[in-house]
């Protein structure tokens, strides 16, 4: 199940409309980008990558550009690329065309990948001209970018503190834990605040949802669970009973305590292999709005939005991490219902052993969308 992403727009803009960049340039990144499953196009796009690593420093930002909407492999090659042509001339003495580098990392429609490494090459040039925009970036969609600029604030917060204004020094980590989105630096800060007498509450701050229905285990054999349609991809009947991998399973009710909204399916039954397993909530909109569910799970796993599957991948144990995966949506008015399927597959080794999940609710810059309390 595949999707054009805005970023894969912006991409296709680029390769077609760019005047800028001559047009072998472009057509060697239409090569690269064309590399199909199991290396189909592989011969083709080696060739084109040597072509597009013997260009000048004016096509930078044309290769950038090439890595919007990109996967890993082929964001990883027009990386190597930039860097091949930045190492050959800045070793004959030629300058990085820092302006345009900056117009390109201004533009949050690019890869985040990609600004990041615009970023990078401009803080090397011009350190002073990158540390200027970092105050710009708390609310970058760039997660490296962004968590830069937090780690610019916690540092100005600890100096406030160490200077004896307690209060500035709160707000300052108050700012920072608003803006963080990688695991280590909000503990850091929610620690440091609760060090100085605060409440912090992660799971409102950031949206997670907390309670829940669970079912289960129903199978996956072979990893045909995925697929596979069970009862309550059908309809939810919280006071249903179905036939399970083992015997009857019915609804229950789990409440996590993490402060991450961890749901973890092991806890409700038991570590189990070759397992399905369904969560169910509502969430109630005071509006229609645009949102996003951001889901992490290192499971394969579905996730359906008031009866319609938003997403799916099945793959299974790659990692887990907050906002892991970006589902946008659109929230109707009052009651909305969120089911998510987790897949547990059949390997044994202790790092397959966690069968979990986290969601939360929040607008396209990552801000929490809190559920109505309204009747």
């Amino acid at each position: 199940m595949k999707h054009l992403t805005a970023g894969g727009l912006v991409a296709c803009l680029c390769l077609q409309l760019c005047s800028a960049a001559p047009s072998d340039v472009l057509d060697a990144i239409k090569k690269v980008r064309a590399v199909g499953p199991e290396g189909r196009g592989n011969a083709e796009a080696s060739a084109a990558w040597k072509q597009i690593a013997a260009s000048d420093l004016g096509q930078l930002t044309t290769i950038l550009g090439g890595m919007d909407g990109a996967d890993d492999l082929i964001a990883n090659w027009l990386r190597a690329a930039v860097d091949t042509i930045v190492a050959r001339e800045s070793a004959a003495g030629k300058k990085l065309p820092v302006d345009d580098l900056l117009a390109f990392l201004r533009d949050t429609n690019h890869s985040p990948r990609a600004r990041r490494l615009a970023f990078e090459m401009v803080a090397r040039v011009q350190p002073d001209a990158a540390e200027k925009l970092l105050p710009g970036m708390l609310n970058d969609p760039s997660l490296e970018l962004r968590r830069d600029a937090v780690e610019r604030v916690i540092a100005d917060a600890a100096r406030t503190l160490e200077a004896g204004k307690k209060p500035e020094a709160i707000q300052r980590y108050r700012e920072a834990l608003g803006f963080a989105r990688d695991v280590d630096q909000i503990q850091g800060v929610a620690k440091k605040l609760r060090e100085l007498g605060e409440t912090v509450d992660l799971p409102k701050l950031f949206g997670f949802l907390m309670q829940w229905k669970v079912i289960g285990p129903f199978d996956n054999t072979d990893c045909k669970g995925f697929a596979a349609v069970f009862p309550p991809e059908k309809k939810i009947d919280l006071a249903a009973e179905y036939d399970g991998k083992s015997g009857k399973v019915r609804w229950s009710d789990y409440v996590t305590k993490d402060e991450f909204g961890m749901v973890d399916i092991n806890t409700v039954y038991q570590p189990l292999k070759s397992v399905t397993a369904y969560a169910y909530t509502e969430f109630v909109s005071d509006k229609a709005r645009p949102a996003e569910l951001r889901l992490g799970c290192k499971n394969a796993w579905k996730v359906w939005l008031n009866g319609k599957l938003l997403w799916e991948r099945e793959e299974y144990h790659r990692g887990m991490q907050i906002d892991q995966y970006r589902l946008s949506c659109q929230l109707q008015p009052g009651r909305n219902t969120i089911l998510v399927k987790a897949c547990q597959n059949e390997l044994v080794q202790k790092w397959t052993v966690e069968w979990q999940f986290q969601l939360r609710v929040c607008d396209h810059l990552g801000t929490a969308i809190l559920p109505s309390t309204a009747k």
